[in-house]
Formats: structure tokens, C-alpha cells, sequence
């Protein structure tokens, strides 16, 4: 099965917080992917949501928009 890609770096979600993305990885049951982040404010921690959801959009305030918006990179360019 061919990893998916995912470019890593800076995402904003659609209700405006920003969000960096570390990782994507497999659920070692279900063999689904997961994209592994971190909020870039509060305390943090590291998060995980499905791939598909992640890059889902999401019906907000009657418009259509993704979930998660790439805003910029952080020195690479797609995670494999």
C-alpha cells in the first residue's frame, strides 16, 4: 500500500487557530492514516486526527471550507 502524502508545516483551522503538523502515521489495528499535530498555542501537546478528516471540509457559517488550511512550511516540503 503506497504511504499518502501531506505536506508538513503550518495549518490554520477553519475556526482560526494554527496548528503544526509533525507526522502522519498508521493505526497499527485498523491500518488507517492519521495526521500527528500540535496547536501552536496553549501547552501544546501532540494530537491526532484521521487523514480523511483532516483534510475534509467542514459547512461553517453557510460556506464551505477545509478543515485544516496549509499556510507555510517549516523547512520540508511533503511528509510520505
Amino acid at each position: 500500500m503506497t504511504s499518502p502524502t501531506l505536506k508538513k508545516g503550518r495549518y490554520q483551522h477553519y475556526k482560526g487557530p494554527f496548528y503544526e503538523v509533525i507526522a502522519i502515521a498508521r493505526h497499527s489495528e485498523t491500518e488507517a492514516w492519521h495526521v500527528v499535530y500540535k496547536p501552536l498555542y496553549g501547552e501544546g501537546g501532540l494530537w491526532i486526527r484521521p487523514l480523511e478528516m483532516f483534510n475534509e471540509s467542514v459547512d461553517y457559517q453557510g460556506e464551505s471550507m477545509p478543515r485544516f488550511r496549509y499556510v507555510g512550511a517549516n523547512g520540508t516540503s511533503e511528509l510520505a
